[in-house]
């Protein structure tokens, strides 16, 4: 094949797995950690209440991104997809472009990954239930993550069709009410972050919450006085203090950066995780453009397997 390939979403899903996801996102958070990645700061171009674009660079493994993608809540409504937009792949030792890929399919991935990766590293060890809440694409990505790594998945949904619908799809368990979801051992919430689902009391000791939706200044998926209540990690803690669930606390000088964990910390065996059987702990996710080399890394290993690509020339 001559020229750039463009790898549409459905691309980008044949040539990394679910399960291949969460492993390249643990290998991202590590190089990420020990300085082998470099992501500089996440630029947000804001059009609310429509929603926001951002740009993402990030630099690894022989390659630089940049992702330009869009999270427009309200596009459901019109028939349009939440997130829009490229990721741009080019050679980190000579500039030439290797490859334009669609966003939303990586996002979705890293963003299933991410969230079930904390949720197995900071859950207990014998959590038995987990569930996802909100199975939009990127609720979708998280269950399929799940279902990989063998868990038997409660998803629930404000959308009683689109829950049912996930759940057949991807042989997961419509769970008989959205309580009884965010009851479970392990939790993932890719809501829009506009309704909180965890207020004040509501967690239950031993319980891990992988808090995926609230990614920009204004949302919040748990209140503050119970977030503060839990033992607290982030993806980032500079991306997170400033457009995550830790923002509220932070602004507020309830935290201080002393007071959070980042997750490449405990995956690099730094620091440990969850410590007791009852601890509660949750996982604030802004989405980092590391997870989303980590895709485009996979991806590209495969490039050679894949068929029917489209391309373009400069």
């Amino acid at each position: 094949m001559s020229g750039i390939p463009v790898l549409t979403a459905r691309d980008v899903e044949a040539a990394v797995s679910p399960g291949e996801a969460v492993e390249a996102v643990r290998e991202a958070f590590l190089a990420h950690h020990r300085g082998e990645w470099v992501m500089p700061p996440k630029a947000y171009v804001t059009n609310y209440p429509a929603g926001d674009f951002r740009a993402m660079p990030a630099l690894g493994a022989g390659y630089t991104i940049l992702k330009w993608v869009s999270s427009f809540p309200g596009n459901p409504e019109r028939g349009l997809p939440t997130v829009n937009g490229l990721v741009v792949v080019s050679d980190a030792e000579t500039a030439e472009l290797r490859a334009v890929m669609e966003a939303g399919a990586v996002t979705a991935l890293r963003t299933g990954a991410a969230a079930v990766l904390a949720a197995e590293t900071l859950g207990k060890r014998d959590a038995a239930t987990a569930a996802v809440v909100g199975v939009g694409v990127n609720g979708r990505a998280a269950v399929r993550a799940f279902v990989a790594r063998g868990h038997q998945v409660l998803v629930w949904d404000a959308d009683e069709s689109r829950a049912a619908a996930a759940a057949e799809e991807l042989g997961a368990i419509v769970a008989p009410s959205r309580a009884e979801a965010l009851a479970a051992d392990l939790v993932v919430t890719v809501t829009p972050g506009h309704t909180l689902l965890f207020d004040e009391g509501s967690l239950r000791p031993g319980q891990h919450v992988s808090l995926m939706g609230a990614d920009g200044p204004g949302k919040a998926e748990i209140s503050p006085a119970e977030l503060r209540r839990t033992r607290l990690f982030c993806d980032d803690w500079e991306q997170a203090s400033h457009g995550g669930e830790l923002a509220h606390l932070a602004e507020a000088g309830a935290i201080a950066r002393s007071d959070v964990t980042e997750l490449g910390a405990v995956l690099a065996g730094e620091v440990i995780g969850r410590v007791s059987a009852d601890e509660i702990t949750t996982f604030d996710s802004t989405g980092l453009a590391i997870q989303d080399l980590a895709i485009v890394v996979a991806a590209m290993r495969r490039l050679p397997e894949l068929s029917g690509l489209q391309s373009f020339s400069l």
